[in-house]
């Protein structure tokens, strides 16, 4: 019996899955696309992402838009929880919290990277923390995240 490729990559872990994204980056979610993301580093418990700023992420102050970071935060804290999961077990975002500390121009070709790390990973939630740093290694946003395990 063939399996579909929803079937075959259920059947990886997470660590495994977010490995098979970073080997193959045309095979990554649709909100890496959006945003240019790239999947750095892939680690248990720990997950790196980084985008080029570009124009379209700014509010209209000309600064990159809070939900931006937001998002990457998100997503390394999200994948940083996701890289300890075993096979057919899920995740979400059940709370965010954020801090923003400084902001960077949508204009100016810069690299911000957003970094995550498991803080505890319990049956039913996880927390996790991150930060997202400018080139010269700056905070520019710090968050904590808790996420439901799905299983």
């Amino acid at each position: 019996m063939n399996t579909s490729p929803a079937e075959a990559l259920s059947a990886l872990s997470g660590l495994q899955l977010l490995r098979l994204f970073q080997s193959n980056p045309e095979l990554r979610p649709n909100i890496g696309v959006l945003l240019g993301a790239e999947l750095q580093t892939v680690e248990e418990g720990h997950v790196v992402f980084s985008i080029e700023v570009r124009p379209d992420h700014a509010n209209p102050l000309g600064t990159v838009h809070g939900g931006i970071h937001a998002t990457l935060l998100d997503s390394a804290m999200g994948c940083a929880v996701h890289s300890m999961l075993g096979p057919g077990i899920g995740y979400g975002t059940l709370e965010m919290k954020l801090n923003y500390l400084r902001t960077i121009q949508a204009d100016a070709p810069s690299r911000l990277t957003a970094t995550g790390r498991v803080l505890h990973l319990g049956r039913s939630t996880a927390l996790a923390e991150g930060q997202v740093t400018d080139e010269a290694g700056k905070l520019i946003a710090h968050g904590t995240e808790t996420c439901m395990i799905y299983r």
